[in-house]
């Protein structure tokens, strides 16, 4: 008999995020996701300047506001009719570059790495070196005063827990170090964008940061530190983590659907050649088509959305919520967007399967040397799984990191050559309209907005955990991570540390996705600021 397991919210992601799964003969046989906030941002931006835009939703989400910011910004200058500069272009390239790094080191070591790397075991290792002596101790404390702290309430000892004790303290030290690295991602940040999070340098038309050799400097030194720790620390740990967890090279493959919008410009500004470029996978197959903003189709069949929301592309989309309640065939406050009507998986593993499928020779070599050191070489379709998206943020971070310190060279080469402009003039349109397509470290982002006399008349974003956490469509079709839960195999219902593990392999971040509105009246709540 079939049995019901409830999690909710799912622990150690942004936001609230409910995920439902029936087991059945030791695996999950159905699953439902839900986003449990309603979040109203678009709401807030109609009938205000264009310009506040950029910064406004940059609030939506404090892990990846670099990329809302600038996401924003790009729809913007898609609707002035502006392109900013070639300085600019890299400037932003290096604080999105930035927010990527220090994101995916959160996401591997303090928001999944607990799946697979038991605490409590770290205790029986061994350790002959003084440094991890001492992070040993320090776990010991943490267990006997009974308080462990952010280890709190883990599936400690589950049988799932494959790795060895030595190991798992290793990976404990790393995860402290990590704490570290993310701080300096955090300064390159703060550095060229004014603050993190939350920047205040990429306006429509440019950047508002201008260079100086003292802050180059700096950003290059806090680069190199990053790009050492990458090689020596970040990817032999996954290489080293990887082996003892192999089945999940065949879990979690998903709907098979990958989109990417591309992420970081080069100075032709075409999407298809940004250093992840922008296309999609369909059906599995090794093979990229194009894609633009203007195929996308949201769905709200299973969401609490009035009728007139769905079934239209976001240009002309609407926010207007109508909650019923939790277990009628409605059940989340996430859309379903979908693109020619297929459920799109987003995030590193669509980014690196896109450049890998259109040549990009770095992550060719990348990906298929990390095949090859896991002993899957000539199968990257054992991509397609929670390995996969494990191996693909890895591979990314790296790839990120090479790139920022070529962007810093080709920076201090421009200025060297007298091009120090970093702002094009710009001016509001009396009416227009513009699409801003990129890649937040989560997945695909879009901001739509149409613009009528100066003002803001409609603004929509479809974020990255809209497309991963979707519920079902019109047709029925289970959204991504739906679809990655069922044939998981789950040990113990009543600890199932194997759901949580698919789960986290999409870094869900439903801080993006959802909204706020009052639970008894449906009113969108409205606040004055003095």
């Amino acid at each position: 008999m079939a049995k019901r397991v409830v999690i909710d919210p799912i622990p150690r992601i942004e936001g609230h995020l409910r995920i439902e799964v029936e087991v059945e003969n030791g695996k999950v046989k159905d699953a439902w996701s839900s986003g449990t906030l309603f979040r109203g941002f678009e709401i807030i931006l109609q009938g205000r300047d264009p310009r506040d835009a950029w910064f406004i939703t940059q609030r939506i989400c404090g892990v990846c506001p670099v990329s809302h910011g600038h996401t924003s910004t790009m729809g913007l200058e898609d609707a002035f009719k502006v392109t900013p500069p070639d300085n600019a272009r890299i400037i932003r390239n290096l604080i999105e570059g930035a927010q990527f790094v220090h994101s995916h080191i959160l996401w591997f070591y303090h928001l999944n790495a607990l799946d697979y790397v038991d605490v409590v075991s770290a205790l029986q290792a061994k350790p002959k070196e003084k440094s991890l002596q001492e992070v040993q101790a320090r776990v010991k404390k943490f267990v006997e005063s009974g308080q462990l702290g952010p280890f709190a309430n883990g599936y400690w000892g589950h049988p799932g827990y494959k790795l060895p004790p030595d190991l798992n303290l290793l990976a404990v030290a790393h995860y402290l170090e990590a704490l570290e690295m993310q701080k300096e991602a955090s300064a390159v940040v703060a550095q060229l964008g004014g603050k993190m999070p939350m920047h205040m340098s990429t306006p429509p038309g440019g950047t508002t940061f201008v260079p100086t050799v003292e802050v180059m400097d700096n950003v290059i030194w806090r680069l190199k530190r990053l790009q050492q720790w990458v090689d020596t620390v970040f990817l032999p740990d996954v290489l080293a983590i990887a082996p003892y967890y192999i089945q999940y090279a065949g879990i979690g493959k998903g709907v098979g659907n990958y989109l990417s919008w591309g992420v970081f410009d080069d100075p032709s500004f075409d999407p298809k050649k940004r250093l992840l470029p922008r296309g999609a996978i369909f059906d599995g197959k090794l093979a990229v088509s194009d894609v633009d903003g203007k195929m996308v189709t949201e769905y709200v069949d299973h969401s609490w959305f009035t009728a007139e929301c769905g079934n239209k592309m976001p240009m002309e989309g609407r926010t207007e919520p109508k909650f019923t309640k939790m277990g009628d065939t409605k059940y989340t406050w996430l859309k379903a967007p979908r693109i020619k009507d297929h459920p799109m998986e987003v995030g590193a593993l669509s980014r690196v399967l896109v450049a890998y499928v259109s040549g990009n020779a770095k992550v060719k070599s990348m990906v298929d040397g990390t095949l090859a050191a896991l002993g899957q070489a000539g199968h990257p379709e054992v991509l397609l799984s929670v390995l996969g998206r494990i191996a693909a943020r890895a591979l990314e971070t790296k790839l990120v990191i090479d790139g920022m310190l070529d962007w810093t060279g080709e920076l201090l080469a421009n200025l060297k050559a007298g091009k120090t402009q970093t702002y094009a003039l710009n001016d509001v349109p009396e009416k227009g309209q513009g699409i801003g397509l990129w890649e937040a470290p989560r997945g695909a982002l879009a901001h739509y907005n149409v613009i009528e006399g100066k003002k803001l008349k409609n603004y929509q974003c479809v974020v990255p955990t809209t497309w991963n956490a979707s519920p079902r469509d019109h047709k029925g079709v289970r959204g991504p991570i739906e679809e990655a839960l069922v044939g998981t195999p789950v040990a113990d219902p009543d600890k199932p540390l194997e759901v949580l593990r698919v789960v986290h392999s999409f870094d869900p971040c439903i801080a993006c996705a959802v909204h706020i509105i009052h639970p008894v009246t449906n009113e969108v709540k409205a606040f004055r600021v003095v």
